[in-house]
């Protein structure tokens, strides 16, 4: 059964088009995630789904009904931080029960168990100006998690965390997951993205390819990269590596270069010996297994992520 249903949806901002006739069908139960870079249209796919936002023209049904019709089953989880932080994580909680309508004894029993399930009840009590990154969050994805919610949005969640406190949010999620909740997860991280059940790889307000993560990556023909981190990134040491890529274009990283080759162990050496002898250190080679932001530059030939400085 599918929960929700996307069809030919346009959205348009004066004259730029942010969502370009997309058809998507998302399953009850499902752990669906879109991934792109900023401004390929995911987030303002994600806030008309919520009904925060509307097309310009298609059709948006949730249980066959339009997303305003059904705003009590959908949880919307921004990529901003929202909570209070003069409040204790258990009071901000009880905030939220009573805009929901909640009498403060059927509140107090709701947010214990919201507590309980999040894992913070050490903590509850507690002001969130003390809470760590990740604390912070996952007292923030409970606000989404009152009885009765079956759609979860989860924007960027991860953004700002720390690579434990991603685990951990993580972790959160498939305690969360059902046959009847269905989570769309809003990123630009590969390895977030590896979290869920299927992905639609997003570009430009289309969705480019559409499949469970390792689907998505076989299809892509990609075997073994190799990683090279080097010393400083200029151009010289971007044409030498460029006689080695297999693909159109090579992909830079924070700290060096991809390439995108399926002889790695003949290969390894002759970069070494074509980088050093061109007087350029090399800090670290080695050959890594293909990611989905690896998937999602193939397609595209631009990275999903931007490159630091």
């Amino acid at each position: 059964m599918d929960s929700i249903i996307i069809k030919d949806v346009v959205k348009k901002y004066g004259n730029q088009t942010v969502i370009d006739n997309l058809n998507l069908n998302i399953r009850e139960g499902e752990f669906y995630c879109l991934m792109g870079p900023n401004g390929s249209g995911k987030t303002t796919l994600s806030l008309i789904i919520a009904s925060v936002r509307a097309q310009n023209s298609g059709t948006v049904e949730i249980y066959g009904k339009k997303p305003s019709r059904v705003k009590d089953i959908i949880g919307y989880l921004p990529q901003e931080n929202f909570s209070d932080s003069s409040l204790t994580g258990k009071e901000n909680l009880m905030y939220f029960a009573g805009m929901l309508g909640y009498k403060r004894k059927e509140a107090l029993s709701v947010v214990n168990d919201l507590i309980n399930k999040i894992g913070l009840t050490e903590d509850a009590g507690k002001r969130v100006s003390k809470y760590s990154g990740g604390m912070r969050k996952k007292l923030e994805l409970a606000t989404i998690l009152f009885p009765g919610k079956k759609v979860l949005i989860l924007d960027e969640p991860t953004t700002g965390l720390d690579p434990s406190a991603r685990r951990n949010f993580f972790g959160l999620i498939d305690l969360i997951k059902d046959e009847t909740t269905t989570i769309i997860l809003i990123t630009h991280i590969g390895s977030d993205a590896e979290h869920a059940s299927r992905v639609g790889l997003m570009s430009k307000g289309k969705i480019i390819a559409d499949g469970a993560p390792e689907e998505l990556k076989n299809n892509s023909n990609l075997k073994n990269i190799i990683n090279v981190e080097t010393s400083i990134k200029n151009e010289k040491i971007r044409e030498i590596l460029e006689g080695f890529n297999k693909e159109e274009k090579l992909q830079e990283t924070d700290n060096g270069y991809k390439i995108y080759t399926n002889e790695t162990t003949e290969v390894i050496p002759k970069i070494v010996r074509a980088v050093e002898g061109n007087g350029y250190k090399i800090i670290q080679i080695g050959s890594v297994i293909p990611s989905l932001e690896d998937v999602f530059f193939k397609l595209t030939g631009k990275p999903v992520r931007k490159v630091k400085e």
